[in-house]
């Protein structure tokens, strides 16, 4: 086999930076024949409208989505997950608002369920949130590439984020179905087999524990981390939860599904109003809503409003007792969108 030319690849890459196409990496570059590989994964219309920004009146069509997962550097069956994460987000309130320009530049949050992850390589174990997949990482690296290309929100321009976080196109994994005591988090949520789950993030945080067997401790360590008062900006500061195998069995071994987990947190994950006047967050300033306490500085503030508002999932290896807290930009619709089956497969029912 005789190797491509490097030079003629690198000068379509360097095009493509020209163009203002590029989030800052090299992207692939995308011919006729590749894009219609692309095309071949799905029964979708190729101008199907899949998502519409009002503020600027800029729309996404599957042929979009299509070119911008090639330029990530997806696989062509890829496209049929990266059409249901962009279904999935556009189901989220915030996505199709304002949160794409958003001063804390949020991260989505995408994971997937079903057989489709081991069809495509998709990493559900060790190392979840960090590199090493191509599906991992090209999965959100093109939803990222098609809010900058389609809807123009670029830094500087229609982004408006102070800091942005770190990761903010690139978390997207497998749950890991195999060592969860519980349902996928899909099925649960009404939407077996194949499936994604997304929101928008504000950040993710460590709660590292492997001091104890006791399952409310454990929890407890988990309710510290929530109620911190850092990311409260509004009444409350919704999160959902990223179990590592360890910390969903110990838990489950003391009697605790999901729903009861998010109660447990509901009531003891805050702050008290003394503790939030420490931080300037215990009354309304400036549109920011916090409680008053009632005068009362010990009077409890609880972060979460709402229990069925957590999402819980299971991801991650065996090798430590380490869980990540992932706190949503606004909020999180509680459901889940299939994955299109290959088209081989549809043809064939």
């Amino acid at each position: 086999m005789t190797a491509p030319d490097p030079d003629v690849a690198q000068e379509a890459i360097e095009f493509a930076y020209a163009q203002g196409w590029s989030d800052g990496l090299p992207l692939v570059p995308v011919s006729q024949p590749l894009l219609d590989r692309f095309l071949a994964e799905t029964t979708r219309d190729p101008g199907e409208v899949i998502g519409h920004m009002p503020q600027v009146d800029r729309e996404v069509t599957v042929t979009t989505a299509a070119v911008n997962a090639a330029m990530a550097g997806c696989e062509p069956a890829y496209l049929p997950i990266v059409l249901a994460a962009w279904d999935a987000l556009m189901r989220e309130r915030a996505a199709k608002g304002g949160g794409w320009q958003s001063t804390s530049g949020p991260a989505p949050l995408i994971i997937v369920n079903g057989a489709v992850r081991e069809r495509i390589g998709l990493n559900s174990t060790g190392g979840i949130f960090g590199p090493g997949f191509r599906a991992n990482a090209t999965i959100p690296r093109a939803i990222g590439l098609i809010v900058r290309n389609a809807f123009g929100v670029r830094p500087h321009e229609l982004e408006q984020a102070t800091q942005g976080i770190p990761g903010r196109w690139s978390l997207c994994f497998g749950e890991n179905e195999e060592d969860s005591p519980w349902a996928p988090l899909a099925e649960e949520l009404g939407t077996p087999g194949d499936a994604v789950t997304t929101t928008l993030l504000r950040t993710s945080e460590f709660v590292d524990n492997r001091h104890t067997q006791d399952a409310e401790q454990l929890l407890g360590d988990f309710a510290d981390t929530i109620g911190r008062t850092g990311p409260w900006i509004f009444r409350h500061a919704q999160v959902g939860l990223v179990l590592c195998p360890e910390h969903a069995e110990r838990l489950a071994g003391a009697g605790f599904d999901r729903r009861a987990i998010r109660e447990w947190l509901a009531e003891r994950s805050g702050r008290t109003t003394a503790q939030l006047a420490l931080a300037g967050k215990d009354h309304a300033d400036g549109g920011v809503r916090f409680p008053s306490g009632d005068g009362d500085p010990d009077a409890f503030q609880c972060t979460i409003a709402d229990p069925d508002s957590m999402l819980i999932a299971v991801a991650g290896s065996r090798t430590a007792g380490i869980s990540m807290v992932v706190r949503y930009f606004a909020d999180w619709s509680g459901g889940s969108v299939p994955v299109e089956p290959p088209v081989a497969v549809a043809a064939s029912r």
